[in-house]
């Protein structure tokens, strides 16, 4: 398999139909879904040459962890669903590759287990961890120490989730919860003393209108390690977490799976790029299928893209292997077509070398 693609069409084939929906699904009628992707075919490039470069760094490090190239695995919840080693597979194959995966907080493997997996492969893996701020902050702190324990680099926080998002195809597959022997492993076993659950008790993800910057500030108190937030599209909202001390933002609209007829990423990238203005890395995701979109993410100013769904189609697709052929994939259509734009290193990318 050569493409993106391909790697769909064969997860389909594998996948059970309500699964299959469950990951390619997007809200209510699914217009930011796809804008997500055809957006990028909306812009041209416009190569550079005579640089006089043979040899290319795809290389960078981001907020002290290091990756093997700007692209990243964005959080994706139960893989298990896709394959039976689930997130076990997509961490070897991550740190095979060298580079960054953010783990979900609606994970079907405990971080623990992520992360052991993952130094199977790395002694020092690239780990960040997604999550779900909770109204319980008590419950939401132990959390934070669980994954921290576990070796995280970085927490993610996913802010574009007051609650949850319409999705039809979920509905008209009754798909709202998971199989028996599948749960959310992260938040098993956690406050079980203070609540008096017993060992097997497991936490449901609460989604929360409540939440405010006083969290983010809360959170950053209760932890050294760097905090991202995850779902911004509003230039003021990305001053505003530079204002709060956020060490770096996502531009993300959760792949199209929360509101519906939101921009697409790479359309609002350049005015939250802007709004920035450098202060702290800007991360995006959301319709990442070539190296192409990879180059044009960058130069219109994000640090690094994050891919999920293709992620998943790689581990439905064939496991490990599948994962680490989609990573391969896309890190060599991104150097070839870094090559052909002039460039060496991702940093040479620039905002001209893109138009509408």
């Amino acid at each position: 398999m050569r493409t993106i693609a391909e790697f769909e069409a064969a997860a389909r084939e594998r996948l059970d139909p309500a699964h299959y929906d469950y990951f390619a699904g997007g809200a209510q009628d699914e217009i930011t879904l796809r804008e997500n992707e055809t957006a990028y075919q909306r812009l041209r490039l416009l190569p550079r040459v005579l640089r006089g470069s043979d040899k290319r760094d795809l290389s960078l490090t981001l907020l002290g962890t290091p990756s093997s190239m700007p692209i990243l695995i964005a959080p994706t919840a139960f893989h298990r669903l896709a394959h039976p080693d689930g997130e076990l597979a997509t961490a070897r194959a991550a740190a095979r590759a060298g580079t960054i995966m953010i783990v979900s907080m609606a994970a079907t493997t405990a971080i623990e287990d992520v992360a052991a997996a993952a130094r199977e492969v790395a002694p020092d893996p690239g780990l960040w961890f997604q999550l779900y701020l909770q109204p319980d902050l008590e419950f939401t702190e132990a959390i934070v120490r669980r994954a921290e324990a576990a070796g995280v680099k970085a927490f993610v926080v996913t802010v574009d989730s007051p609650v949850l998002g319409r999705r039809e195809r979920d509905d008209r597959n009754a798909f709202h919860d998971l199989p028996p022997g599948l749960v959310v492993e992260n938040l098993r076993n956690i406050g079980e003393n203070r609540s008096g659950g017993n060992a097997s008790h497991v936490r449901e993800i609460v989604m929360s209108a409540g939440l405010n910057w006083d969290h983010i500030a809360w959170l950053r108190s209760k932890t050294k390690l760097p905090v991202l937030i995850k779902g911004v599209l509003h230039a003021e909202d990305a001053r505003l977490a530079v204002h709060h001390g956020v060490a770096g933002i996502v531009v993300s609209n959760h792949g199209g799976r929360q509101l519906d007829t939101v921009a697409a990423t790479i359309d609002v990238l350049p005015e939250i790029a802007a709004a920035v203005g450098g202060a702290v890395p800007v991360l995006l995701d959301g319709g990442i299928r070539r190296g192409t979109d990879v180059v044009k993410a960058l130069a219109l100013g994000a640090d690094a893209v994050g891919v999920g769904r293709p992620v998943v189609w790689g581990l439905a697709a064939g496991g490990r292997e599948g994962v680490t052929r989609v990573l391969d994939l896309l890190r060599e259509d991104f150097d070839q077509a870094l090559a052909l734009c002039g460039g060496r290193h991702p940093a040479d990318l620039t905002p001209d070398q893109v138009r509408r």
